[in-house]
């Protein structure tokens, strides 16, 4: 059993965790950040998920606009951003340099940055283009999103369980400086 101490901010974290999920909701208001923010926010993660030219091409549910939108108002409300992308959709290795360009040329860059690995999801269409990227190339793009914004926290996240001992601590020599743990 739950304290009642727990259970009241649980579930009113989990109910407004599923009501940002909620694409009938539309993207996040200015007013809504703010509100965030005043309740004690302090992180707000919301990926731009891959580059302008592929964005289309694999996300319906909202506009990269909406998304870019979304992160000046967390910005704006003092909640430092977390925004990151998801490689081995089957994008090129140019989109992914188009999103880490996308977020390097934000006001201010992320706080953090994760790099999350496409995970298989049961009816998703993606799964039909989705491809690992090369080992190397992940490397690579590690280097290049800590070269783009040296200030920024780069995680590897989504993913991190199928890659090797050695790639993850190539991927840490190359920049990276976190790595989630667990599910």
């Amino acid at each position: 059993h739950v304290s009642y101490e727990l259970r009241a901010p649980l579930t009113t974290i989990i109910g407004f965790a599923h009501f940002l999920s909620d694409p009938s909701t539309g993207p996040l208001t200015p007013k809504q950040a703010e509100r965030l923010s005043e309740a004690g926010l302090d992180f707000y993660n919301h990926n731009v998920d891959t580059s302008p030219e592929f964005y289309d091409k694999i996300i319906t549910t909202r506009t990269l606009q909406d998304r870019i939108d979304t992160l000046a108002h967390v910005r704006d409300a003092g909640i430092k951003v977390c925004c990151g992308g998801i490689i081995g959709m089957g994008e090129q290795v140019d989109d992914r340099l188009g999103m880490l360009m996308l977020l390097a040329n934000l006001p201010s860059h992320p706080y953090s940055v994760p790099i999350n690995l496409w995970n298989e999801v049961k009816g998703v269409p993606v799964n039909d283009t989705a491809e690992r990227p090369d080992p190397i190339g992940l490397v690579r793009l590690v280097a290049t999103a800590r070269i783009m914004m040296p200030q920024s926290v780069v995680r590897l996240s989504a993913g991190r369980e199928a890659m090797s001992d050695e790639l993850q601590a190539l991927c840490f020599v190359a920049g990276a400086n976190s790595i989630f743990y667990g599910d």
